[in-house]
């Protein structure tokens, strides 16, 4: 790191800590410094409320800047790193970012595609129509005459965002520090998640590439529109596509549009729209809030600003079914072994109290009916077990819940009789037929042989290697000394397989000891031989078996 990056980047700590320090999120403080002032003057006045902590740091990511703002809307899809109360905030967070000036626009246009906006465009209007944290769009007329929306890159925003990600990486290696085990989410993930979901939006082509894919996935429904990208005008800091002109999802509801649009058939396709893309496509919209969702007479949907996407693969989609079933069924066991292969319980829990959460949450839906059942809300108290559990939910599926919940939310903004529920049913039912089809069958039976075909080839070698290590004396087994009755059984398993060692290492050994003159002979080896290394065999099989079922 330079002189001058050192330098940037102590400037702008100062800056953030000053900013947290007037909203009493400094850390060391505990009240808001204003409250302070007015403690030490022992005058309260009657009328002063202190605001919540998760408005503060709301505030506070406004005040610090583009990049606190978007990662604050990052964080605010992940439920699982946050309390209820602070992503509720974070949902609010919008892009209240001032536009840059026209020319630095023009200017970088001129850079990325080389010929002035005079050149390009029969028209470009310098007032922009929309501005974020990453950029800003303009409306523009082609020289053809048709419409386009130019969405054009904050200049040096890329360095303030790598220089902002390093200061964030220090204050959230700080916290997590000073919280200990006090603090159940993961403050340096965090920071991961919105370098990974940063690094993605900063390049434009990505999201021209997602618009691509949308526009495949949805070529055969005339009721949602996604915009045309016009390629040779698109660059890492430019994206030009087709301009689409409507309303905001969420203002639809407004007198004056009370005669325009349909907003129970809103309300429907908006949904079969978002489980469309989870449930068949495996590609959906990360971040569908009302602003990026806009709405044409009567209802006609278009899907803009699709920078955050998330993919849903077939395991999620598998072990999630299974989890839902085993979840009805009050199946513990299998709910466990489902977490599990969605990747969950990847860090250390303690299996009694989970098993006790699960189940209490469990008594607290079942038996309730499908319609009745808010996805936000039983996706809000199973993340709550789950961070009680220091369990982390995988990043994709976490975005999947937001997307649901936020499809939810909007549906019963338009629809007071909306359920999400009984608008997915066509997909889950669909999912499920499609799992159990005889093409499907056949496919994972086919799988399944070349899977045995290919373990029962690597199988010899796996016993060699192992008889090998038996007879030279170098298995080893490993245990972590945690609690005590794990100890006990640790040693008692180890006993046992020591055991199974020592008897075919016995039946081995005395297998070669045997000669022709001894027995019987059979295809020219001794009987005996055969029937003591047959024995070895299969106690190895039950020895692999054993060692597997311990993974």
């Amino acid at each position: 790191m330079n002189f001058k990056t050192k330098y940037n980047k102590l400037k702008r700590s100062r800056q953030i800590i000053n900013v947290f320090t007037k909203y009493g999120l400094d850390y060391f403080i505990d009240k808001s410094k204003l409250k302070l002032i007015y403690k030490l003057k022992r005058v309260i006045p009657s009328d002063f409320q202190t605001p919540s902590l998760s408005r503060n740091i709301c505030t506070a990511l406004e005040e610090l800047g583009p990049t606190f703002i978007k990662f604050g809307q990052i964080l605010s899809t992940r439920p699982d790193f946050l309390p209820p109360a602070f992503i509720v905030e974070l949902e609010k967070l919008q892009d209240r970012v001032p536009p840059f000036n026209s020319l630095y626009a023009k200017e970088i246009v001129k850079q990325e595609l080389g010929k002035n906006t005079e050149k390009l465009f029969k028209k470009f209007e310098e007032i922009p129509i929309a501005s974020a944290s990453l950029g800003q769009v303009h409306k523009a007329v082609m020289p053809n005459g048709e419409t386009v929306a130019v969405k054009i890159q904050r200049p040096d925003i890329k360095e303030v965002i790598e220089l902002d990600l390093e200061i964030l990486k220090d204050l959230m290696g700080f916290i997590n520090k000073r919280s200990g085990n006090n603090w159940v989410y993961h403050p340096k993930l965090m920071v991961e998640e919105f370098k990974k979901a940063i690094q993605k939006e900063i390049d434009f082509t990505n999201e021209a590439h997602n618009y691509e894919k949308f526009r495949v996935n949805f070529k055969d429904i005339d009721y949602i529109k996604i915009p045309k990208v016009y390629w040779d005008m698109t660059t890492t800091k430019v994206l030009t596509m087709e301009f689409i002109e409507g309303i905001k999802i969420n203002e639809i509801t407004r007198d004056e549009y009370k005669d325009i649009f349909n907003h129970k058939e809103v309300a429907k396709r908006g949904t079969c729209i978002i489980l469309k893309q989870i449930f068949e496509d495996g590609f959906f919209h990360a971040d569908p809030h009302p602003a990026n969702i806009f709405v044409l007479p009567p209802a006609t949907i278009a899907m803009l600003d699709v920078g955050q996407v998330g993919y849903v693969d077939e395991n999620i989609v598998k072990n999630g079914a299974k989890l839902l079933l085993a979840m009805m069924d009050k199946n513990l066991d299998q709910g466990l072994r489902y977490l599990k292969a969605l990747g969950m319980l990847e860090e250390e829990y303690d299996e009694t109290l989970l098993r006790q959460d699960l189940a209490e949450l469990i008594e607290r839906y079942v038996g309730i009916p499908l319609k009745d059942i808010e996805i936000r809300k039983l996706a809000q108290d199973t993340i709550e077990v789950l961070v009680r559990h220091n369990l982390v939910l995988p990043s994709n599926l976490a975005l999947m819940i937001k997307a649901l919940s936020m499809a939810e939310t909007i549906g019963r903004q338009l629809d007071p009789d909306f359920n999400v529920v009984t608008v997915g049913k066509p997909f889950i039912t669909k999912i499920v037929n499609k799992r159990f089809s005889t093409d499907e069958l056949l496919k994972r039976g086919n799988i399944f042989v070349n899977d045995s075909i290919e373990f029962i080839e690597k199988l010899p070698k796996s016993l060699t290697d192992i008889l090998k290590k038996l007879t030279e004396g170098k298995l080893k087994f490993n245990f972590e000394n945690k609690e005590l009755q794990k100890l006990t059984r640790e040693i008692s398993h180890s006993a046992m397989l020591l055991s199974f060692s020592i008897i075919i290492a016995a039946l081995i050994i005395s297998s070669s000891l045997i000669t022709k003159m001894d027995t019987h002979i059979i295809f020219g080896y001794p009987i005996q031989s055969i029937i003591n290394y047959a024995i070895a065999i299969f106690l190895s099989l039950v020895l692999i078996i054993i060692f597997k079922s311990k993974k």
